[in-house]
């Protein structure tokens, strides 16, 4: 395998793009963000993570770490090595004693899990150079003062609303609620 230079990141966001969902990852201190295009699912999965919000039934994240630790098994780091084909290529670097166990995986999955465990998520430095965009893009710098206290409110009634429909299990309005919140 070719020699791969990784820098270590962190899963900066999630946004929702007139292409579809994508999970924003962008270099510790870097001024790029990468665009990971993912399902649905996956989105929601990693914004859960992201914002530990308790769920009263195991997702399916959930219920591979919970097999992992039942085994001994931890998740070390992430690591999202290559790009072919506008398809993402990820690892998940896991360790059980002394052993160190490498697993292939999609970027989404190996994200979500990074979520939830808050270990180290490396990406290659190909990738954020050939796809990287500045994270103004991203960014509003306009918004201030009153303006910036009524969003913060809002956001905050709105993460009490998705945890009750979460803890309610009703998923569609869970995914509402996510997405009101993303526009804020």
């Amino acid at each position: 395998m070719k020699d791969i230079m990784l820098v270590e990141a962190e899963i900066w966001t999630v946004a929702r793009t007139d292409k579809g969902n994508a999970v924003l990852v962008r270099p510790v201190g870097g001024d790029r963000a990468v665009p990971i295009f993912i399902g649905q699912a996956e989105a929601q999965s990693i914004l859960f993570g992201l914002a530990s919000v308790p769920v009263p039934r195991p997702m399916t994240h959930d219920l591979f770490l919970s097999v992992l630790g039942k085994t001994g098994i931890s998740v070390e780091r992430v690591e999202i090595t290559d790009l072919k084909d506008r398809t993402f290529y990820s690892r998940l670097i896991l360790k059980q004693g002394m052993k160190r166990i490498v697993v292939d995986s999609r970027p989404s999955d190996s994200l979500g899990i990074a979520s939830r465990v808050h270990c180290p998520v490396f990406i290659a430095e190909s990738i954020v150079d050939e796809t990287g965009v500045a994270v103004a893009h991203f960014t509003d710098e306009s918004d201030e003062g009153e303006e910036n206290a009524v969003v913060d409110d809002e956001r905050s009634r709105l993460e009490s609303d998705l945890q009750s429909a979460v803890e309610r299990e009703d998923y569609e309005e869970a995914a509402r609620i996510r997405d009101r919140i993303k526009e804020l």
